[in-house]
């Protein structure tokens, strides 16, 4: 984690108004945090900092991609992702990041680590299921003829016996429209 000093903002020093700051987030960002499901990275993250005199506003907004298979082909593909999140820094007597939109510090802080809100911010923008462009559009043609190939086809059996029904079944079912 000590490779995550530049996601240290130092507010002391800075004067009440907006500030702007500008990270690349790459695969070494991730690697840090043992998360090692993407296979490339790149993202770019900007954050505005508002210092007022009693508190902190943290503006996240991200956009870039990242490489990821295809939940469907296993294909690699770039997918695009972007996001924003609002982060409220107050003052109080001890550590709390208990809330997702505000953050407590103890009144002798002089700065805070936005790392754990960048990783949390681009791994939630990134949806559940990924789908390459290809398959929703058809264009990759070879991988869907191959899925279509390999997916169970129906079994000649089954439909034998639904038309092989016993005269017996028939006969109930009657009794029951019969009413």
């Amino acid at each position: 984690m000590n490779d995550l000093k530049e996601y240290l903002i130092p507010f002391v020093g800075l004067k009440i108004g907006k500030h702007q700051f500008d990270y690349q987030i790459d695969n070494t960002f991730f690697k840090n945090f043992d998360y090692d499901e993407y296979n490339a990275v790149s993202v770019k993250v900007d954050i505005v900092l508002e210092k007022k005199s009693t508190m902190l506003e943290l503006d996240f907004k991200h956009k870039g991609t990242v490489n990821v298979p295809c939940d469907v082909s296993g294909e690699e593909f770039d997918l695009p992702i972007k996001g924003k999140l609002k982060l409220l820094v107050k003052f109080g007597d001890a550590f709390n990041d208990e809330n997702e939109e505000l953050l407590i510090l103890p009144h002798g802080e002089f700065q805070v680590n936005v790392a754990q809100y960048i990783y949390e911010s681009i791994i939630l923008s990134v949806p559940l299921r990924r789908v390459h462009p290809g398959v929703k559009d058809g264009s990759l043609t070879d991988v869907i003829e191959k899925l279509e190939s390999l997916s169970p086809k129906e079994n000649k059996k089954e439909e034998q016996q639904n038309n092989d029904i016993d005269p017996r079944w028939e006969n109930l079912k009657k009794l029951l429209t019969d009413k």
